[in-house]
């Protein structure tokens, strides 16, 4: 089984001067638990190479057994170096897609050309897409086969705009991405605030935050088993 993952290349904060990218936990808890069921593992994004790193996700409140584990794992750091470039990824190579968060993908993938046609093409050959927390926002301007929004009467969840509130950023991201997922029909669902929640519609798995990121992974692995039994 072959699994790909999705980071951003967008390192800017909208006009804050600060530095963003991918959350750090929301790679390395979904990594480890594909890795660990014995699944490869391909890494994507826009540019290809090093993606951006969300400098706090680093910081110490955020630190997990995963992000310690990734730490120490000298392979998997020199292969997020070395991202492959969207460009050069096709769907036919993978059994499935997940996307990390992070604020960085609200600026880039949500508008890339390549995640967009990637996601149609997983979804027109029966394959299941994943994302997390902000990553959600790579399906606002994906389509079905038949023109539709992605995400229309789809039971969807993602980074919600108490969240947003609560991280002091709901004026600096470009959208809030509960609202923006509603806009495009979703039906929104979610848990309180930090806590693990995942939410499966069909092929699109969803989960709200960083907490969520393993229940995330776990509910991507349970339907790739679902369809292969």
């Amino acid at each position: 089984m072959h699994i790909l993952m999705v980071l951003t290349s967008h390192d800017r904060l909208g006009v804050t001067g600060e530095k963003t990218g991918f959350w750090l936990e929301e790679f390395a808890a979904p990594y480890y638990v594909f890795r660990d069921a014995g699944i490869n593992v391909t890494l994507a994004s826009p540019r290809g190479g090093q993606p951006p790193l969300d400098p706090k996700s680093e910081s110490p409140d955020f630190i997990t057994t995963d992000t310690e584990r990734f730490n120490q794992d000298q392979a998997a750091q020199h292969q997020l170096a070395n991202t492959l470039p969207l460009a050069q990824v096709r769907a036919d190579d993978y059994e499935a897609v997940f996307y990390p968060g992070g604020h960085g993908p609200l600026w880039d993938l949500t508008h890339s050309a390549w995640s967009i046609k990637l996601i149609e093409s997983f979804i027109l050959q029966q394959k299941p897409v994943a994302s997390v927390c902000h990553a959600p926002a790579v399906l606002l301007n994906a389509k079905t086969p038949s023109g539709e929004p992605l995400v229309k009467n789809k039971a969807v969840t993602g980074f919600t705009n108490s969240e947003e509130d609560a991280v002091g950023l709901s004026q600096v991201v470009p959208f809030l991405l509960e609202d923006a997922l509603k806009l495009k029909g979703a039906c929104f669902t979610r848990a309180d605030d930090w806590a693990s929640y995942c939410q499966t519609d069909g092929l699109v798995i969803t989960g709200q935050n960083p907490q969520s990121s393993a229940a995330t992974a776990q509910a991507l692995i349970a339907s790739l088993r679902q369809a292969a039994a």
